[in-house]
């Protein structure tokens, strides 16, 4: 079972921007991490929960989207995202763990649960997500396949 991300299939300005990595990810299974800063900091010290969202949507997304062929990838859109703040975190490492609950043709769902660097759960949601054009197989498209 392959758990080495590709790094250059999960590469995202966004993920730059945030600093989100992909830390392991296998098929109906991702797990992507944020080292907190002062940026990610809300006006009252604790991680921002657009942070936190951010974890939950990437991870989420990145567990539905594993590709069986090195340098192909797997597109999707997100349709509806909910989440539960359950604590709050300020320094070190945010782990969200996003798994598959269930997927058809076109759309698949999404369990998310993030953890500060202790293990204490912080959040939890759950999404839904739609393939993009040639995602749909776990094989996918070429990297260059416009979308």
């Amino acid at each position: 079972m392959d758990t080495a991300p590709d790094h250059a299939a999960a590469s995202s300005p966004f993920h730059d921007l945030l600093g989100l990595e992909l830390a392991e990810w296998r098929a109906g299974f991702a797990r992507m991490v944020c080292r907190l800063g002062p940026q990610h900091m809300n006006r009252s010290g604790i991680a921002h929960g657009g942070v936190i969202l951010a974890l939950i949507d990437q991870s989420a997304a990145f567990s539905g989207l594993h590709c069986t062929v090195p340098g192909n990838v797997r597109r999707a859109v997100t349709v509806d995202l909910d989440c539960r703040f359950t604590g709050q975190v300020s320094a070190g490492i945010v782990s969200a763990e996003g798994r598959v609950v269930s997927a058809g043709r076109s759309i698949f769902f999404c369990r998310t649960d993030v953890f500060d660097a202790e293990g204490r759960m912080v959040a939890f949601g759950a999404s839904t997500h739609r393939y993009r054009k040639g995602s749909e197989v776990p094989e996918g498209v070429p990297a260059g396949t416009p979308v």
